[in-house]
């Protein structure tokens, strides 16, 4: 087991501008696959597509874990963690649990 092996959650933006969330252990890889319309049917119908945020873990089940938590999330949500706005993510998810 390779103990220094890196995990990444990314979003990426379509044309059109829909997201797209995964995670992967290569993102600059996964970003060439998705862009030769060899990943999901949804990015391969929405070519190009943009890396727009990545996080690094640990683990894979880490990575898969903040996947599928993003995934989860609403469209404005998503796009205050891209633009790194902490304090907007904050207060939309507050929002959610009221």
């Amino acid at each position: 087991m390779n103990h220094n092996k890196s995990y990444y959650a990314y979003i990426l933006k379509c044309e059109g501008g829909s997201y797209y969330v995964g995670s992967t252990d290569n993102p600059e890889q996964r970003l060439s696959i998705h862009n030769a319309g060899r990943g999901p049917k949804w990015t391969a119908l929405r070519l190009p597509v943009e890396l727009v945020h990545c996080e690094k873990f640990e683990t894979q089940k880490k990575a898969i874990q903040r996947e599928n938590q993003i995934k989860r999330w609403s469209r404005a949500e998503k796009e205050a963690l891209i633009a790194g706005n902490i304090d907007a993510l904050k207060r939309l998810s507050k929002r959610k649990t009221k």
